[in-house]
């Protein structure tokens, strides 16, 4: 972790850059001739989001002083940040993220393309709240009745707790099924106050028991590979290795592939 002066340091510079950037008429600030400075005055900001002048001067200066949630949230509204930018203000300030708004979590074509290149090894890819994004025909046979919601997106989580199916096809049903719950536990408290956890878990804890006991326990456990053992009809149990690799650009989306132990890991060519 960097030092808090050093952090203190990084979230003046972060400021000041971001400051540069926005002109005054982006903000509704009349135009006053010629500006020594590109962007806003430290004091035009400082009137903006309702503070003074002095103490965002310290702000940006790296003094010893905290920022509460609500001078950051109006920092980040007349600067302009991007949810990302605004995530990075507040860890710089020494505060958590604040959840991000609701809004369908984009999936790139390219991303969605992957799984159906792997024909002959079960893979997907899943959101942060276990939606599934992306399936192709082999996991679809591996996980029966995962996809066959048509009102809703399909879920691994709610596959897992809801679905009679999988608990013919998941070998070691309890023990996988407390590990998904404690990884989403984890995620939901990466985003707390997101609406789509809160709705999730409302779902689990209503519809099966086993939510209901164990949710009060609070493990966490974070996003790994590893191995399950699942029932295939007409080959009996079959031991597979899954490996997950999570997005560059959307961490919290993540591809998982599973192996037969008895096939070799190779991808389909692309089509000519």
């Amino acid at each position: 972790m960097p030092r808090e002066p050093d952090r203190r340091h990084e979230l003046g510079v972060f400021l000041r850059s971001r400051r540069e950037r926005i002109t005054p008429e982006e903000v509704g600030l009349p135009q006053t001739g010629r500006r020594r400075t590109p962007g806003l005055r430290r004091e035009e900001l400082a009137l903006l989001t309702g503070i003074s002048a002095t103490w965002y001067t310290y702000l940006e200066q790296g003094r010893d002083i905290r920022a509460s949630d609500q001078v950051l949230d109006a920092l980040a509204s007349v600067l302009k940040l991007d949810r990302h930018e605004r995530g990075h203000l507040f860890r710089l300030a020494g505060h958590a993220p604040p959840a991000d708004v609701e809004e369908p979590t984009p999936l790139s074509a390219e991303a969605a393309a992957v799984p159906h290149l792997l024909t002959s090894h079960p893979a997907y890819i899943i959101s942060g709240h276990y939606d599934v994004l992306s399936c192709n025909r082999a996991a679809e046979e591996l996980f029966p009745d995962l996809t066959a919601a048509t009102n809703r997106p399909a879920n691994f989580a709610r596959w897992v707790f809801l679905e009679p199916s999988a608990r013919e096809v998941l070998v070691d049903w309890e023990p996988e099924a407390r590990g998904l719950l404690a990884r989403l536990r984890t995620l939901a408290g990466r985003h707390l106050g997101d609406p789509r956890y809160t709705r999730l878990i409302d779902e689990l804890n209503a519809d099966s028991p086993e939510v209901r006991a164990w949710w009060p326990r609070y493990d966490i456990q974070a996003r790994h590979s590893g191995r399950k053992r699942l029932r295939r009809p007409g080959r009996g149990v079959v031991d597979y290795a899954y490996t997950a690799f999570h997005l560059a650009e959307q961490p919290d989306q993540t591809l998982v592939i599973y192996i037969d132990d008895h096939k070799p890991a190779t991808a389909s060519p692309p089509p000519t």
